[in-house]
């Protein structure tokens, strides 16, 4: 299985959106400060996460949400309360 996530950071208004084969693994890389371009907004909450039987799959739903700003509103919206 392969995950698309979106990450809040719990100390200024910052989000992050990847993608993985192991969410746990790849959740506390993030809040143990492992992962360079997340270090300085730790620490983080998972706050939404999409699965995916392929790689391919969740690489373009990644792309989709990082550069199509449409489709990262459409998220943001149905995620209201909780961003």
């Amino acid at each position: 299985m392969y995950y698309v996530y979106l990450l809040k950071s719990l100390v200024r208004p910052w989000h992050y959106i990847g993608s993985t084969d192991d969410l746990r693994i790849r959740f506390a890389e993030h809040n143990g400060g492992k992962v360079k371009s997340t270090k300085p907004h730790r620490p983080f909450e998972l706050i939404y996460y999409e699965v995916y039987a392929s790689k391919t799959a969740v690489r373009v739903r990644e792309v989709e949400l990082k550069i199509n700003s449409q489709q990262r509103e459409l998220l943001y919206k149905r995620l209201i309360n909780l961003l």
